[in-house]
């Protein structure tokens, strides 16, 4: 059954053929975006590689970034067929060309559209590996001097600084981890014993922040020890106080960026898959009123275009069926060549 069929004289099939130019040009500066955005979000997604404890959340740059370029080749070569179907004798030569041509065209389309829905329902992954990540990197805090981890405290800082943050979840995560590193302790000072010796794991923990949780915008003075000690400070409520630290967590705030960025790119891009989809379309429109041209002496005559010949289904199985073929041939030759080896005489 034919699906879509459409009527076209010849001074319709000229105006198809050169907006349809024109339009995959579009596509093309379309495709360049697509790449762009996919290494923007690479960029944004490494600078915070310190503390995301897995890349799974790449695959959505990965998959812009190469569905960007394969855009670039799929809308060059479709400029190409534009310019030959205004020639009814140079259009012939990419009939061989076309089925594979639609076949990649799609399958980049679709993996395309597939990087929109996974820009959005990628949250999931992106909280639990900065929930690690950010974990790890508080833990580590301290660790100045160890290899691998020096910057580990700066970045820590810069990225509650930058994000206007406090801690994993909030500032609490500070008071269960020893922030200070042993090398700026006085071990000789009671305090300091007595608060180690209090801790069943022999830390130093403190009710207290580093200076990037300080609020810039608090009119107090920024208070980062003995948080939870009224008397500590003059006129200071620990319930009810508008504390000078920022309260928010950076997992929060990183989850807030980050899916806020996916989803604006996602956005674009579906504006993107949108356009390429009518220009596959388009060409599709366009190939198969040629065709009707194929060896006739009149060029102008009016011809008739389709977008299947057959059903959605059983155009999906003309595609799949070679390939499930290779496949099952593959693994044939695969099996006799391992049943080979193994009735060898040793």
């Amino acid at each position: 059954m034919v699906v879509m069929k459409m009527k076209f004289p010849f001074q319709k099939r000229v105006k198809l053929a050169q907006g349809l130019w024109l339009l995959s040009w579009c596509a093309t500066v379309a495709g360049a975006t697509t790449f762009t955005l996919g290494c923007l979000l690479k960029t944004e997604l490494r600078r915070r590689a310190e503390v995301m404890a897995n890349t799974d959340i790449h695959i959505v740059p990965n998959t812009l970034m190469i569905v960007g370029l394969a855009s670039l080749g799929i809308n060059y070569f479709a400029s190409k067929i534009c310019q030959d179907a205004l020639d009814a004798g140079r259009f012939p030569r990419w009939k061989n060309f076309l089925k594979p041509y639609f076949a990649v065209s799609c399958f980049f389309t679709v993996l395309m559209l597939l990087a929109i829905i996974m820009s959005y329902a990628m949250k999931g992954s992106l909280e639990s590996s900065l929930k690690a990540g950010l974990r790890n990197g508080i833990r580590f805090y301290k660790d100045t001097d160890t290899p691998g981890r020096c910057f580990q405290k700066q970045n820590i800082d810069r990225l509650q600084m930058e994000f206007q943050c406090c801690g994993n979840n909030d500032f609490r995560d500070w008071f269960e981890i020893q922030w200070i590193s042993n090398r700026y302790l006085d071990f000789s000072s009671t305090e300091v014993k007595n608060r180690i010796k209090s801790n069943v794991d022999g830390r130093y923990l403190v009710d207290g922040v580093p200076f990037s949780c300080c609020n810039p915008s608090s009119p107090r003075p920024c208070i980062q020890y003995r948080l939870t000690n009224n008397s500590a400070h003059y006129n200071y409520d620990y319930q009810t106080e508008e504390l000078n630290i920022y309260l928010r967590g950076c997992r929060e705030a990183l989850v807030n960026y980050y899916m806020g960025l996916m989803n604006t790119i996602g956005a674009g891009v579906l504006s993107i898959f949108l356009l390429q989809g009518s220009v596959l379309v388009s060409l599709r429109f366009l190939q198969t009123a040629m065709e009707a041209v194929a060896g006739k002496e009149n060029t102008e005559i009016e011809t008739e275009g389709y977008l299947l010949e057959k059903g959605v289904k059983e155009t999906v199985m003309e595609y799949l069926d070679p390939v499930l073929t290779f496949l099952l041939l593959k693994n044939k030759v695969q099996e006799g060549t391992a049943g080979e080896t193994t009735t060898a005489p040793a």
